[in-house]
């Protein structure tokens, strides 16, 4: 029974590292050019990624390769009968599956911590690598395609130079304002890590800026901060990107905000009332808040569940 046992664990093993190691390096090669792709990295930055990837490969490899070391190894198996050439000598066929219980498990446990590593260390990571090389991104797919956008930002230029941008066109949309538009005869990009900001100094730079047209001869710099310039948040984290250890705290911050949150909103229904200024109490009014609340709540909701979800994950 013993012999069965130590049979099935080593041909489980075998499989499951060797598809392991197959399924890590063909998720891991996909993700890091689907990175290359979208953010124009060069080869710098990809060497630096290269560690932070490792995690998110084998978040995907480890549930297929376990998968497939199964039913490989007991498909074949039940091909040659083995498991009838098991029962047929009064040994219960548990002594095949317990093997494979037994891996699985310690797998699962392995899983959980693995997962965490990769959606906290992994992300942020790669986050940070991409912040890093924001200049040679941006001038890398101005190079190519002429052309940088976000969501919010959208710069065009005729031609590069070393690092001069020729003919740059800078629109510009706020979440309440019209767009601006920005056009000069050259301008150079500088990111400014410490202050979260990509500075841009243009050359006898025109614009039509919150529906007025300005005309600026000389040098002319315009900032914007790290979020607009790539679209990636810099200031917060989802809790679906947090690390075990960090949800604890994150609850008792946003618990804290609801609750400075209800008092100012308490405090302000209190003046209202007391100074008869009715129109301050309007659904209008108070939609900013309660969508901010909301928020908060969302949030919180959201890290409540996130442990469950990532254990969860881990035992899939």
């Amino acid at each position: 029974m013993r012999i069965m046992t130590r049979y099935v664990m080593w041909e489980l093993l075998i499989v499951f590292l060797t598809t392991l190691t197959s399924l890590t390096t063909f998720v891991f090669l996909v993700l890091v050019g689907k990175e290359a792709v979208e953010n124009g990295l060069g080869l710098g930055p990809i060497l630096r990624m290269l560690p932070y990837m490792l995690p998110q490969a084998m978040q995907f490899a480890v549930p297929g390769a376990l998968l497939l070391g199964t039913t490989s190894v007991y498909g074949r198996m039940a091909s040659l009968n083995e498991v009838v050439a098991v029962k047929s000598m009064g040994i219960s066929p548990m002594a095949l599956m317990w093997p494979a219980v037994f891996l699985a498990s310690i797998v699962s446990f392995a899983a959980v911590p693995l997962n965490d590593l990769a959606v906290s260390w992994g992300f942020d990571g790669v986050n940070r690598v991409v912040l890093e090389s924001l200049e040679e991104i941006a001038y890398g797919r101005l190079r190519t395609v002429r052309s940088f956008s976000t969501d919010r930002l959208q710069v065009n230029v005729r031609k590069v130079e070393g690092n001069r941008l020729i003919g740059p066109v800078i629109q510009y949309s706020a979440r309440d304002k019209g767009p601006d538009l920005i056009t000069a005869d050259e301008g150079v990009l500088s990111a400014n890590l410490d202050r979260n900001a990509v500075s841009v100094k243009l050359i006898n730079a025109d614009g039509d800026l919150n529906g007025w047209n300005v005309a600026h001869p000389g040098e002319f710099e315009r900032s914007f901060s790290l979020e607009e310039f790539t679209g990636r948040r810099s200031d917060s984290k989802s809790p679906s990107n947090m690390a075990l250890r960090d949800i604890g705290p994150a609850k008792l911050r946003q618990a804290a905000a609801r609750e400075r949150l209800d008092q100012a909103m308490a405090a302000d229904v209190g003046f209202a009332l007391l100074l008869g200024r009715t129109n301050d109490l309007t659904a209008g009014a108070w939609k900013p808040r309660e969508e901010e609340r909301q928020g908060i709540e969302r949030t919180r909701h959201r890290l409540y569940v996130e442990p469950h979800r990532r254990w969860t994950s881990g035992f899939s």
